[in-house]
């Protein structure tokens, strides 16, 4: 198991720690890559996110007006649009 101690740094009004290559490379993790972070019993869990994408249809379906700021999707073209 790669084992390594870091600081932990302040990263705008966040906290953030830099994995060294080794320690991605044994947790199979890469740049870009989307995980999951808990906190089990006072420890940080670090885990590869395996939800599939949604969609479109499952993005626009989970949609709240009342919960992202108020606004509403047009239902019907504005303008010059071609549905």
């Amino acid at each position: 198991m790669a084992e390594v101690f870091l600081d932990i740094k302040r990263w705008g009004n966040n906290l953030g720690v830099r994995l060294p290559a080794a320690v991605a490379r044994a947790a199979h993790l890469h740049a870009d890559q989307r995980v999951r972070v808990s906190v089990e019993e006072g420890l940080i869990v670090i885990r590869p996110e395996t939800e599939a994408a949604l969609s479109l249809e499952q993005r626009l379906a989970q949609f709240d007006p009342e919960r992202h700021g108020g606004e509403a999707m047009a239902t019907r073209p504005i303008g010059a649009e071609r549905w």
